[in-house]
């Protein structure tokens, strides 16, 4: 299970990671409470994380091209050591006490331009730093560090949000990014091979849709989760805070966020062991729990309900996540990785804006409780939709050596195969 450790680079990649997100675990706590605090409103707070995950949005793609056509490596560095000198910025006007919401939307503007830089870079880097056969085992790794991380992340961003305030909590953010740059030097790998008839920017973005659109089982989750996360962004980032401010308080919602963590990684621990041929299938299904939060915020907001609730959800999640970035690595090419997947983050991604600045109106027209119980609904809905997809229930996962052909096959129904090779479950070490 520990193989892919072996590893520099994927150490290097592990390290810089789980750094990132201790500040992440951070941020959300620290920026949630300091517009509320400066404001005292929910539209106010919806706007702030919604242009950040606007501006991520709109730049995803020219970021997914930038991290196949140069190394990753350096994509990694420049964009923490940006993130660092943004965050650096809320945190000073925030505890000098001259942050504005203006300055805080242009900020969380830079601060979105840059996550879009980073994220087709980080989630594409992993495949080169270890052996086709580890990836599985890597990719749950990589979500165990990412998970432990947003554990501390969570519980320190309550417990400085609670005891010194929100200003300290976004600098511990920028510090994390500043560390995480210096992990990433270390992440030297071989490039993706590059394609000599590019020739521009939109010749590799329609080459990336192609390779994107041609695989059924991509769009259609892409296409689930862009509702799903919608829901959770304006239900759980939005809404959340401000129901605990009334029910459990801040350091009580830094507990709810930090157990969620727990629970993935637990199912982190679960992923590196479970060996079933329908992978993505149990991943999908396991999105069922993401509906719990929210349930829980709306029907019964006490610690204890939405602590179980936390961990539940955590667990599914860290099934998903690595069924997903398995069943990508088997089968995209790795030259064509990185365009993939900012095409899946644009369009899981494309929605959340509207679900954060959206939440607040609508909460405000017909009340929490029944704005909290409709987002639960459409997670519910969105994981039926994923289902109905032949190829979703069906795509398996594949040996190593199949695998590499299935990356190259572009095929709607690249490895999906009812054949006696296919139906033995898949055993690495």
């Amino acid at each position: 299970m520990l193989a892919p450790l072996r590893y520099g680079a994927f150490r290097y990649l592990a390290a810089g990671r789980l750094v990132n997100m201790l500040g992440n675990g951070v941020a959300p706590i620290a920026l949630a409470f300091a517009v509320l605090d400066l404001t005292g409103s929910v539209r106010n707070l919806g706007l702030v994380v919604g242009v950040r995950s606007l501006m991520t949005v709109l730049f995803v793609l020219f970021g997914g091209v930038v991290a196949d056509r140069i190394p990753r490596r350096l994509v990694l560095v420049g964009s923490n050591v940006l993130g660092a000198l943004t965050q650096a910025a809320v945190a000073t006007l925030v505890l000098t006490g001259t942050a504005t919401i203006p300055l805080l939307l242009a900020l969380g503007a830079a601060n979105g331009i840059v996550s879009a830089l980073s994220q087709p870079a980080s989630a594409a880097a992993t495949p080169g730093t270890v052996p086709s056969e580890l990836i599985q085992q890597a990719n749950a790794l990589i979500r165990l560090g990412v998970n432990t991380g947003m554990i501390g992340g969570a519980a320190l961003g309550g417990l400085l949000v609670a005891a010194v305030g929100p200003g300290w909590g976004l600098a511990v953010d920028a510090l994390t990014f500043a560390i995480a740059a210096v992990a990433f030097t270390g992440v030297r790998v071989t490039a993706p091979t590059a394609n000599s008839t590019r020739t521009s920017v939109i010749a590799d973005l329609r080459e990336g849709w192609s390779e994107f659109t041609t695989r059924t089982w991509v769009w259609v989750v892409v296409l689930g989760f862009m509702i799903l996360n919608a829901a959770l962004a304006g239900g759980v980032n939005v809404l959340g805070p401000a129901v605990a401010d009334e029910t459990i308080g801040r350091s009580g919602w830094g507990v709810v966020l930090g157990a969620e963590t727990a629970g993935m990684v637990v199912g982190g621990l679960i992923a590196l062991r479970i060996r079933v041929r329908r992978l993505l299938l149990l991943g999908v299904v396991c999105m069922f729990a993401e509906s719990f939060l929210l349930l829980g915020l709306a029907l019964a907001p006490t610690v204890v309900v939405l602590v179980s609730a936390g961990l539940a959800v955590g667990i599914a999640v860290e099934q998903f996540a690595v069924a997903w970035d398995t069943s990508i690595a088997q089968h995209i090419p790795p030259d064509r990785l990185a365009r993939v997947y900012s095409y899946d983050m644009l369009g899981s991604w494309v929605a959340i804006p509207l679900g954060q600045i959206a939440v607040g109106p609508v909460a405000a027209a017909i009340g929490t409780r029944d704005a909290l119980l409709i987002l639960a609904t459409l997670v519910v809905l969105s994981v039926l939709g994923m289902l109905t997809s032949r190829d979703v229930r069906r795509l398996q996962v594949l040996a190593p050596a199949r695998a590499a052909d299935a990356a190259q096959d572009p095929s709607p129904d690249g490895g999906l195969d009812d054949g006696p090779a296919a139906a033995e479950p898949v055993k690495q070490g």
